[in-house]
């Protein structure tokens, strides 16, 4: 995984990030292949994931939390 280093911060953040829009519940989402791509994801280096309330009202982020 390539990283950027994110403005003043130092923080380095993985170039490819993972968008959750499709693990909001009314999407007919499964959580358990959710939470395998997340893991997968995260294990490859990825360390931005994009999630938003409007994303099954929370649930994206829920998901996050539980990785």
């Amino acid at each position: 995984m390539k990283y950027r280093t994110f403005g003043r911060t130092g923080w380095k953040i993985s170039e490819i990030g993972y968008g959750t829009w499709g693990m909001g519940s009314w999407t007919g989402s499964d959580d358990e292949e959710s939470m395998r791509s997340l893991q997968l994801a995260a294990d490859l280096g990825c360390n931005f994931f994009d999630a938003a309330w409007a994303y099954g009202r929370g649930k994206s982020e829920d998901l996050i939390g539980q990785l």
